[in-house]
């Protein structure tokens, strides 16, 4: 799904308006977005980063497209800010100090039944471009095109990262029987706590 700065934007402030409404009135925020295109189901992700430091503060979010987009990133917010089970659970007076990017992903693609031996996976992942899962019966990790690019990981270590993630051994990935998936994502950022928003480029 493509979208325009003004709608990145609308997704980012919704996000924080959620946040700062449940605080005040424990409650999902109801809200219908002035955009129809997100109103449209899409994959998507909140990230929680504290201000200046920018170190992770939440993350979570819908892979596949199950929500429409708007109601995703409401429900993603609110996960990301008091179920993320690395983190506590936001303060309010925190909301101040972390900035929140949104990410929308494309639908997963299977990728592992696109070549005849997993030693060629790498070759589909393009590094700044690409995010990953991967399943395996009750396991299952996912890591956004971000994060490769903040650790400079080769495709071979994003693999092994992911693996990680989904509490498997490094290099899960070449078993037959883990389903390794491909997305991409638009992302849209705060600068600045309630700050400008901006497109987020990982090249």
């Amino acid at each position: 799904m493509h979208l325009e700065l003004d709608e990145g934007s609308f997704l980012v402030r919704l996000a924080r308006m959620s946040i700062v409404s449940f605080f005040t009135n424990r409650e999902i925020l109801e809200i219908k977005p002035p955009y129809p295109k997100l109103e449209e189901k899409s994959g998507a992700f909140v990230t929680l980063n504290t201000y200046p430091e920018g170190e992770l503060r939440g993350c979570i979010g819908f892979p596949e497209p199950i929500y429409p987009l708007y109601k995703a990133v409401v429900r993603a917010a609110l996960a990301a800010a008091f179920e993320d089970p690395r983190f506590p659970p936001l303060s309010e007076d925190e909301i101040d100090r972390v900035t929140i990017e949104v990410s929308v992903l494309t639908p997963p693609e299977r990728i592992d039944t696109m070549v005849s031996r997993r030693e060629e996976l790498p070759e589909l992942i393009v590094v700044g471009k690409h995010g990953l899962i991967v399943r395996r019966n009750r396991f299952s990790g996912l890591l956004l095109p971000q994060v490769a690019v903040e650790y400079s990981w080769s495709p071979e270590e994003f693999l092994d990262q992911t693996c990680i993630k989904a509490w498997m051994r490094p290099g899960c990935w070449l078993s037959e029987g883990t389903e390794v998936y491909r997305f991409s994502a638009l992302i849209f950022t705060e600068e600045s706590p309630n700050g400008k928003v901006v497109i987020r480029e990982l090249g």
